[in-house]
């Protein structure tokens, strides 16, 4: 077992307080939007630090200690140096020596991009193409920064809200009906006539994209639109709080035509391969296969790229993939996504004299949210307090927690 400390990333739609907040510390000097915990190259865990060493690097949230060397080992590099070891062979045989999630926390307090993400096989040719092209990995116009498909799974932590997926034709049309702008009846009629992917199409490409000015009045007249007679004020609220962040972006029209989703803490959605999305706020874990592909349609300052957006996303109606936990003991629950990449088990436990059994084999990664947990693995004991987490390697067989508090373990099925 390794103690892990993960990476912090500071985007603008971050904020100061949530991620820190969670685990009692003050707010950090600047954005916290995520933290890695996992072993992808862009920014790989450390392993081996010190027991009373948090969840994240006081150097990066508080410019605690700042210049001093980093001594600590990435989870990257541990990985590789044994990775039959870390893995196991089922494992290695399928990925080769990478662990094949990536576990974060995520707190966004602005929007996210409106974005959507590869499946494997466009992920390889995309990210061959700019190869040959000679684009750095880490230019920020690269649209592909490793070869893997990006599917994910959300649990919230908190309220959490986000826009996903596609409604049908006829409900768009519902939705939209009675703005009473000529920019709200073009959209009205291509999406009957021309379908979901033409409308957004016109509405992100900027050969197409509508003037500022029509943007801002469609923007108005959902705003002025009474909650009491619109067929979704959810719509309504949603077009009016994207266009406070982003004002003029015709971007914020798209979210007339996706679905929003409110996730209570303790729920998760999946978010599949080509399914459009933006998260808007809320506190939450995130576990994906261990990718870092990202195409922008929108709503951010990062690289767009409309045309390569346009050639993955799947236009078809189809609604949030919630994922219900399957019990599988009195204190673990697992989310099961439709990938092989991960699963997600959240145990809560009661009773520090009793040790719980976990069924997870293979590398596993322990976040500890509340309270204080004992793990035992491999032989090996370790304590792991809230906000500290561990790597448990595939040789240490069986994980064994006791303790007063809740942890999640991500893990491949």
């Amino acid at each position: 077992m390794e103690r892990l400390q993960g990476r912090a990333r500071d985007y603008a739609w971050g904020g100061p307080e949530a991620i820190p907040g969670l685990f009692g510390y003050p707010p950090a000097r600047g954005p916290v939007a995520e933290v890695w915990l996992g072993a992808h190259p862009d920014d790989s865990a450390r392993v081996g630090v010190a027991s009373s060493e948090p969840l994240f690097d006081p150097a990066q949230l508080y410019g605690i200690g700042e210049g001093a060397a980093v001594h600590e080992q990435t989870l990257e590099d541990f990985i590789a140096s044994d990775p039959l070891r870390a893995l196991g062979e089922d494992i290695l045989e399928g990925y080769g020596s990478t662990l094949p999630y990536l576990i974060k926390l995520i707190a966004p307090t602005q929007p996210l991009s409106l974005q959507v993400h590869p499946s494997k096989a466009q992920a390889q040719e995309g990210f061959d193409a700019e190869e040959a092209a000679g684009i750095s990995r880490s230019a920020s116009t690269r649209n592909y920064r490793d070869r893997n498909a990006k599917p994910e799974l959300v649990y919230a932590l908190s309220s959490f809200e986000a826009l996903v997926g596609f409604r049908t034709p006829r409900r768009i049309a519902e939705v939209i009906k009675g703005l009473r702008t000529p920019l709200a009846e073009k959209l009205r009629r291509m999406v009957l006539r021309e379908g979901v992917q033409a409308a957004f199409s016109y509405l992100v490409s900027p050969e197409t994209a509508p003037s500022s000015d029509r943007v801002v009045k469609l923007v108005e007249a959902c705003a002025e639109r009474d909650p009491e007679k619109s067929p979704s004020r959810r719509a309504d609220a949603a077009v009016v709080s994207l266009a406070d962040t982003y004002p003029e972006d015709p971007t914020v029209l798209a979210s007339l035509l996706m679905n929003p989703v409110s996730l209570r803490p303790g729920e998760a959605l999946y978010i599949p391969d080509g399914t459009v999305h933006a998260y808007r706020r809320g506190v939450a874990v995130e576990i994906m296969a261990s990718s870092d592909n990202v195409l922008r349609a929108g709503l951010t300052e990062k690289h767009i790229d409309v045309p390569e957006l346009l050639k993955i996303v799947r236009a078809d109606a189809a609604p949030p993939m919630r994922i219900a936990p399957e019990r599988v003991s009195p204190s673990t629950s697992v989310f099961y996504a439709p990938v092989e990449d991960f699963e997600l088990s959240i145990v809560n436990l009661a009773d520090a004299n009793v040790w719980d059994s976990q069924r997870s084999e293979g590398p596993r990664t322990v976040v500890c949210l509340e309270g204080a947990v004992r793990i035992q693995a491999g032989g090996q004991t370790m304590v792991v307090n809230q906000g500290q987490a561990a790597f448990v390697g595939a040789d240490e067989g069986r994980l064994w927690l006791r303790g007063f508090g809740k942890v999640v373990i991500a893990a491949v099925p």
